[in-house]
């Protein structure tokens, strides 16, 4: 059985500075994979002050136009990797993350290249569109880095799992995901020792392997199929998230949900993974967040 949300496009944010090659790549064979249409968008950021009578500043035609190009060149990219598939393409007033976050309701996934701006840039800019689409989309978020790296085989997806649920939202996206590309999936579970006082770490690490079993029982529904394998490791939740899906197709994470600014929704780990990890970071709303 397949509801509405199968048949939604794949959405891409284009950006007409620095094409991202990979995600492009990533986006296609998505849309591929799911047999939906890509939807290409690029932003241009608005006029501030319009001259009475005066439709648009010639720097807002420029910009457009330097956006249209952009969606052709990368409507050409698409095309060559993934021949078959539907493009779509949108120019639309406002910055990226306004955009995106408007198209997320309308998405199957969001699709996004990571331009790795420092932290603050990242926050600041008018052109950033990582942090705040995957903070406030209303489907999936997925960011792709540009480097190269080795994929292990058989493929996996790693996916953070703490109880929660974003988390939950997150395992049932990376089963998901998993089944449709022959894939396993690894859930993984960080215990963080305390900076302060003693912990008995083998009770500890009992007391989370057990809590793991317990977020991921029930949860494979019509996934049955897809192998499912537990870890619990020590550390940063960011950095030993990162170290585990260094490899893997992706690593997928719930965010908090709508409490609080930007920054808040996101979380502090899938915004760590966002600047630490070398795979693309999958971003999952809570299932009552989504379109």
């Amino acid at each position: 059985m397949t509801s509405a949300s199968d048949h939604l496009p794949i959405v891409f944010g284009v950006d007409a500075i620095e094409p991202a090659e990979a995600a492009v790549a990533w986006a296609a064979d998505e849309a591929a994979r799911r047999g939906v249409p890509l939807r290409l968008v690029h932003a241009v950021l608005p006029v501030a002050h319009h001259v009475r009578g005066v439709e648009e500043s010639a720097h807002h035609k420029a910009l457009r136009l330097l956006g249209d190009e952009a969606l052709d060149k990368t409507t050409v990219r698409a095309h060559e990797r993934q021949p078959g598939i539907e493009v779509t393409t949108l120019i639309a007033d406002g910055t990226p993350a306004q955009v995106l976050v408007r198209q997320s309701a309308h998405a199957r996934l969001v699709v996004l290249g990571s331009r790795r701006l420092g932290r603050l840039a990242g926050a600041l800019s008018a052109y950033s569109a990582t942090q705040p689409v995957s903070a406030l989309a209303r489907c999936p978020v997925v960011v792709v880095p540009e480097a190269e790296r080795t994929v292990e085989q058989p493929p996996c997806l790693v996916v953070g799992v703490d109880g929660s649920r974003g988390a939950d939202a997150a395992l049932d996206h990376a089963l998901e995901a998993s089944a449709v590309r022959g894939a396993s999936v690894r859930a993984v579970w960080v215990w963080q020792p305390p900076l302060l006082g003693f912990a008995d770490e083998g009770t500890a690490l009992e007391l989370c392997h057990r809590q793991l079993h317990e977020a991921t029982a029930g949860r494979l529904g019509s996934y049955r199929d897809v192998p499912l394998s537990h870890a619990v490791l020590p550390g940063h939740p960011v950095e030993a998230l990162a170290e585990a899906a260094e490899h893997a197709l992706a690593v997928v994470v719930g965010r908090r949900g709508r409490e609080g600014f930007t920054g808040m929704r996101l979380g502090s780990v899938p915004h760590g993974l966002l600047h630490r990890a070398v795979c693309p970071v999958i971003t999952v709303p809570p299932a009552d967040e989504m379109t």
